[in-house]
């Protein structure tokens, strides 16, 4: 299927490893210009710009400049068509909720909430410019399926889809769409590698391999996802393809989420 997105421009934040990574490959394969915004570039980034396909900018966008630095490195290249906000992460709270601190839950939300918030906002005005464009948000299930283990993060997420529709509703008019995804357990460096899982099972009181493995159990398709998979729907909804698509929200999980 052809996206009709080559020699569009594209932002994408967090976009080092994981879930962002799988994106900005995804985008250069089409050819798409990516803007790549992150705290660090790793290997992959770093070819990517050597070869012309992507302008790494190093950004922190828990912090109010990065975002509009981000933006501008895109307005120089000739301007925003695609914006992908993936930066997010969480961090299990083995003390539950009494145990998290003012520091901790601002934290969450500057990198969370903010770290969308702002991103969009520089970018709209470039977006008009040009005459519309598409913004896919990156979430999670934890909207919907809310954990004591991470209180701050779940909320925070489940804020971003809430403002996923609400800009959708005004920009819409404006020709710019704006959507998002909504994973489960996504098999990244950050469950792998991050001491993600470790910190879920601290929290949990359990081994660290049953973490995965009761997740895996409660997965109908009996699989996690990938971040392949995730950039798959994140192109398809940033496409013309999906022209009529704005306002929604989808859930790649394998349906472990088992409400409406």
């Amino acid at each position: 299927m052809d996206l009709q997105l080559a020699d569009k421009i594209a932002v994408v934040t967090g976009a080092s490893q994981g879930i962002g990574l799988a994106i900005t490959k995804a985008l250069v394969g089409e050819d798409v210009h990516v803007v790549a915004g992150s705290r660090t570039p790793g290997k992959d980034l770093l070819a990517m710009e050597e070869a012309g396909q992507v302008t790494y900018v190093s950004v922190d966008l828990s912090r109010p400049p990065g975002a509009e630095e981000l933006i501008a490195a895109a307005v120089a290249r000739g301007g925003i068509d695609i914006l992908i906000n993936n930066v997010g992460g969480a961090t299990p709270r083995p003390t539950g909720f009494v145990g998290i601190t003012d520091d901790e839950w601002q934290a969450s939300w500057d990198l969370n909430m903010m770290g969308v918030v702002r991103p969009t906002r520089a970018a709209l005005p470039e977006m008009q410019r040009r005459g519309g464009g598409s913004v896919v948000i990156i979430g999670s299930i934890n909207a919907y399926y809310p954990g004591p283990v991470t209180y701050d993060y779940c909320a925070t997420k489940a804020a971003v889809t809430n403002l996923a529709k609400a800009l959708s509703k005004e920009l819409g008019p404006l020709k710019i769409r704006v959507n998002s995804i909504s994973p489960g357990l996504v098999l990244t460096e950050k469950w792998t590698e991050g001491g993600l899982a470790e910190g879920l099972a601290a929290a949990n009181g359990e081994p660290a391999d049953d973490v995965l493995a009761n997740i895996l159990e409660d997965t109908p398709t009996g699989r996690f996802t990938t971040p392949q998979q995730v950039a798959d729907l994140a192109l398809f909804l940033a496409s013309e393809r999906a022209g009529n698509i704005n306002g929604s929200d989808y859930r790649i999980d394998g349906g472990f989420v088992e409400t409406l």
